[in-house]
């Protein structure tokens, strides 16, 4: 379940110089000194902290302050009909239902409450209603937006958090979006207590989406060095060859016609296809998938370049 503001408040640490933050008034919050004598104050909007450091952030501070936090990318909503047919051209996955259950599975498992932070947590993630709905999850959150699903707002590359304070951090669909996701995963190891967990859903075949705001894409072998620092429980393909067929359709109709609206024409024809990826082996979905994931749980060493050659589990294996 989703804290309050108020309860995520002792978590709150200066992006800059990771001090404790305490509350001057309604409208703000003041960093404690840092060893050069000097504090830092942030301001409190809608009633949620923006803790950003403006000097290192593709945001802008004007805009995020005038639009009082608002996404920098049009987000549609879909109701009725439109609903239907998003829910039919963007599936759930199966391998997410399944991932979620493990998750929780481990997380059952830990004392009570758990810590779970949700980076990039503007909306809820495909699948991820059943960490949002369970009793003796707090779920925290945080976007470069604001919604009603988050406590403050920040950038992933440097938290507001504290150290060692999260029992599980999910990141899914997001670091595709930042300019350094190593320093984004660095950030996720730090807040992480010594045993934490971490699951990731990252693109890899997929083109460009939110326009600007697209910046890298990872195969499951490269996905996995991000998480070098990481003991694996689990990894692989999240959407396979099928889904992104029914994308690449999309793609190819809107550029050849210059109409997003072909490009939807042509997803429906093709919806189809997604279904084809219950046929395909994991080696295989994993070199053509559209994305891939990674369950894991923080380590104290990380794993050699080496390693990660033996790791790759594909359909070209036998090829080394």
């Amino acid at each position: 379940m989703l804290v309050t503001v108020d309860e995520c408040l002792p978590a709150l640490r200066c992006p800059r110089t990771k001090t404790e933050l305490r509350r001057i008034d309604a409208e703000k919050l003041s960093s404690a000194q840092a060893a050069d004598g000097n504090s830092e104050e942030y301001r409190i909007v809608g009633g949620k902290p923006i803790l950003i450091d403006f000097s290192d952030s593709v945001l802008s501070e004007e805009a995020v302050f005038k639009t009082s936090a608002e996404s920098p990318i049009e987000r549609a909503s879909y109701g009725g009909v439109k609903a239907g047919i998003k829910r039919l051209l963007s599936p759930r996955k199966a391998g997410t239902r399944e991932n979620v259950r493990r998750m929780i599975a481990d997380i059952e498992k830990r004392p009570k409450p758990v810590r779970l932070l949700v980076v990039g947590g503007g909306s809820v993630g495909q699948g991820m209603e059943p960490i949002y709905d369970h009793p003796d999850i707090k779920v925290y959150g945080f976007d470069v937006y604001s919604t009603p699903h988050v406590q403050f707002i920040a950038d992933a590359h440097h938290m507001p958090l504290a150290d060692d304070f999260f029992d599980v951090v999910i990141i899914q669909a997001v670091l595709e979006h930042v300019l350094q996701p190593a320093q984004v995963v660095a950030e996720i190891w730090r807040v992480l207590r010594p045993d934490g967990l971490v699951y990731a859903e990252t693109p890899f075949m997929q083109q460009v989406h939110e326009g600007a705001f697209d910046f890298t894409r990872f195969t499951e072998s490269g996905h996995r060095y991000l998480f070098r620092n990481f003991e694996r429980i689990s990894s692989g393909a999240s959407g396979g060859p099928g889904i992104q067929f029914m994308w690449s359709a999309d793609y190819l109709a809107r550029s050849l016609f210059r109409s997003v609206k072909a490009g939807k024409v042509a997803k429906l024809l093709f919806f189809w296809t997604q279904y084809l990826d219950r046929l395909i082996p994991q080696p295989y979905a994993q070199d053509g998938a559209s994305g891939v994931y990674f369950y894991g749980r923080k380590a104290q060493e990380p794993i050699t370049p080496r390693a990660i050659i033996s790791h790759y589990q594909g359909a070209q294996r036998g090829k080394h």
